[in-house]
C-alpha cells in the first residue's frame, strides 16, 4: 500500500523507525519530511500528508509530532480526512473498520518504536467494514464537514454554550 508519512522535528526519530517497518511489510511509504531535527511546524506536515491522501496519491497517511495532539487537530481540518491519535492496536484497526480512518497519528515522544510498528501494521491491515450503522455515522461526519466547512464567513454561527462556570 502507498502510505504518505511525515513528522515534525519531535516525531522525526520515530518516523524513521516507522518507515523501516513499513518497508519490511512491503508497503510503499512516501516520506514527506521532515528530514532532520531542525524545528518545523506540525500543521505544515499535517497538510502534506492530508493532501497526499485526498489526492489519491497515497491510500493512507501516517503523521507524527511530539504528542500527536497538535498533528491530529491540524490534519482533521482537511475535509475528507479522518485521522485518529492511537496509542493502542485496538484503536488503530477499529478506527479504520468502524470510522474509515485514513490517517494514523502517533506521538513521537509517547510511543516507542516497537509499538509504533504494531500500530502502523494494525492500521494498514484494517479495512472499513461498511456495516449500515458505520456508513450512517460516516455520512453524519461528512454532513458536519459540509455544514461547518469553508471560510469562516460561510460557516453558521457556533451554538451558544451557555454561561461559563468559574
Amino acid at each position: 500500500m502507498r502510505v504518505a508519512i511525515a513528522s515534525d522535528h519531535a516525531g522525526f526519530d520515530l518516523k524513521q523507525h516507522v518507515l523501516e517497518s513499513l518497508r519490511a511489510l512491503a508497503h510503499d511509504p512516501v516520506d514527506l519530511g521532515t528530514s532532520d531535527h531542525a524545528p518545523v511546524d506540525f500543521p505544515d506536515q499535517a497538510e502534506l500528508v492530508g493532501l497526499e491522501v485526498l489526492s489519491g496519491r497515497a491510500e493512507r497517511g501516517i503523521l507524527l509530532c511530539g504528542s500527536g495532539v497538535g498533528a491530529v487537530a491540524a490534519v482533521n481540518k482537511l475535509p475528507g480526512i479522518r485521522a485518529g491519535l492511537c496509542h493502542d492496536t485496538y484503536s488503530a484497526h477499529q478506527g479504520v473498520e468502524h470510522d474509515d480512518m485514513n490517517v494514523l497519528v502517533l506521538g513521537g515522544l509517547v510511543v516507542g518504536p516497537a509499538l509504533a510498528a504494531d500500530l502502523a501494521k494494525a492500521f494498514l491491515d484494517a479495512r472499513f467494514d461498511a456495516a449500515p450503522r458505520h456508513r450512517r455515522r460516516l455520512e453524519k461526519v461528512r454532513a458536519l464537514e459540509e455544514r461547518y466547512g469553508g471560510p469562516p464567513s460561510a460557516r453558521p454561527p457556533l451554538p451558544a454554550t451557555g454561561p461559563r462556570s468559574t
